[in-house]
């Protein structure tokens, strides 16, 4: 299977994550956002959207990173990161959704003005920007730092596919200061998930910044 990635992009580091816990073998093509590679022609005839990650199974072409997330995990015999059942995996489904509606766009706001930016050479954070994403953040984060009272695992008592979609969305959490503050039981999920070996095996490096000219 090839997928077409990018190493800092947090979308991409969902499916690595997958594959790193499954061992799921991948031919590795790197996608260069910082050039415009996805806005090429060949590229957007892989995927129309422009973005990364793209898995490509011998032709079966899939974008979207957590349907690939899914379908890496159904390919896997004994996996556990997606319950069999039907409530389990819906429950699962219902925190893959919550994080691509929610979680990952507040994230996304801060990684972009206080990192992408910054790395690209784009010029200073927006402020207006940077304050609408701590207003996304904070309407967002309690949520999931409530839910994770008590908690080990975001759900079934285990690590799942829900763990690895919600961290991947924080993997740029300190360059691109999240305001993760005050969000104890978040702050200490999150020091779990990052404990992984996957995790560890998926760390990208960090390229220094691009002087502004």
């Amino acid at each position: 299977m090839k997928l077409y990635f990018h190493p800092l992009s947090g979308n991409s580091r969902r499916v690595l994550l997958v594959a790193a816990h499954l061992d799921i073998p991948l031919e590795r093509i790197v996608v260069d956002l910082t050039t415009g590679k996805q806005r090429e022609a060949s590229y957007l005839g892989v995927n129309p959207n422009g973005r990364v990650p793209v898995l490509d199974d011998g032709g079966f072409v899939l974008w979207e990173s957590r349907a690939i997330m899914v379908y890496l995990a159904e390919k896997t015999p004994g996996q556990t990161l997606l319950p069999t059942d039907a409530q389990g995996r819906a429950d699962v489904n219902r925190w893959l959704f919550w994080c691509s509606a929610h979680m990952a766009p507040a994230n996304t706001v801060l990684v972009q003005e206080n990192f992408v930016k910054q790395r690209t050479g784009r010029g200073p954070p927006d402020p207006t920007e940077v304050a609408r994403g701590e207003a996304l953040f904070a309407q967002t984060a309690p949520v999931l730092d409530s839910h994770l009272a008590g908690r080990t695992w975001v759900t079934q008592e285990r690590l799942t596919l829900a763990d690895l979609s919600l961290a991947a969305s924080f993997a740029l959490a300190g360059p691109a200061r999240l305001p993760l503050e005050g969000y104890a039981n978040l702050r200490a999920w999150l020091g779990r998930v990052q404990e992984l070996e996957a995790w560890q095996r998926t760390a990208p490096p960090m390229p220094p910044p691009t002087a502004r000219s």
